[in-house]
């Protein structure tokens, strides 16, 4: 049994934001903090976290932790650094992932698939695992950030896809084994959406970030922020299963064929 007390009115709420160093997670930090949040960021960029504390209140505010994801040592030594009025984490965003290339099966480079798996899959599986017994003492709240790619294959989706089918059916799960415990899971699954995410996938090719968005008024991370603080906000009896957002210019396309050249 855990000895984590729960938080009071006098002790303000705290949630644990991955990736927290750009796009989604930056957002998703700024919204909360707005909504009277205190926020443990992680990322694996010092600079950038300090910048967050700085823009946020400082470090009664926000207490950046600096690691790698895929790093389980790291990972276990940040969250036992925690100091004392961090601890109590009622909330987690597991926004921390990536996709790298967007070539067929066939091209692509068997080093940027286990990237995106260790990262999108098996870190996000360990910080949740090494905070189960916090969240379940706080009656807590674990949102995890999928994909429209969990449900929606497309060229040159392949492993990032899987990824993201995985935190989609690992939230399901979750829900089963905890909803005992009063532990609510939420995965959110965002379509086209424009952020740093894309530029890390085309290994910084700016023309093609550009030609990706020319014209469709994708999603901000501000949108995406917001639709988690919805479901942060909902009361402890109710659990959003999952959220397919897509901007109002996406939708789906016929099915692909491909057709044999005649004889």
């Amino acid at each position: 049994m855990s000895n984590i007390a729960p938080n009071t009115a006098t002790n303000p709420k705290t949630a644990m934001v991955t990736g927290a160093t750009s796009g989604f997670g930056d957002a998703i930090a700024r919204r909360l903090v707005a909504e009277g949040w205190r926020i443990v960021a992680t990322g694996r960029r010092q600079d950038r976290l300090d910048a967050l504390v700085e823009a946020l209140g400082g470090p009664a505010v926000v207490h950046p932790l600096c690691f790698d994801i895929r790093d389980e040592a790291a990972t276990r030594t940040a969250l036992e650094s925690l100091p004392a009025e961090f601890a109590d984490i009622s909330v987690l965003v597991n926004n921390a992932g990536l996709a790298l290339g967007t070539g067929a099966a066939q091209d692509c480079d068997l080093e940027q698939w286990r990237t995106m798996i260790d990262t999108n899959v098996t870190g996000l599986v360990t910080i949740t695992r090494l905070l189960l017994d916090r969240l379940i003492a706080q009656r807590g709240l674990i949102v995890n950030l999928a994909s429209v790619a969990s449900s929606w294959p497309y060229p040159g989706g392949n492993v990032y896809g899987g990824t993201k089918a995985f935190v989609k059916q690992f939230s399901l799960g979750l829900r089963c084994d905890l909803s005992a415990q009063g532990v609510r899971v939420t995965s959110i699954e965002p379509g086209l959406s424009e952020s740093e995410f894309t530029l890390v996938r085309t290994g910084g090719d700016k023309a093609a970030y550009d030609a990706l968005y020319a014209g469709a008024n994708p999603l901000q991370p501000e949108d995406i922020a917001e639709t988690v603080r919805w479901v942060v906000s909902l009361p402890p009896h109710v659990n959003i299963n999952s959220v397919e957002i897509m901007p109002v210019s996406q939708s789906w396309s016929p099915f692909k064929i491909h057709r044999e050249t005649p004889a």
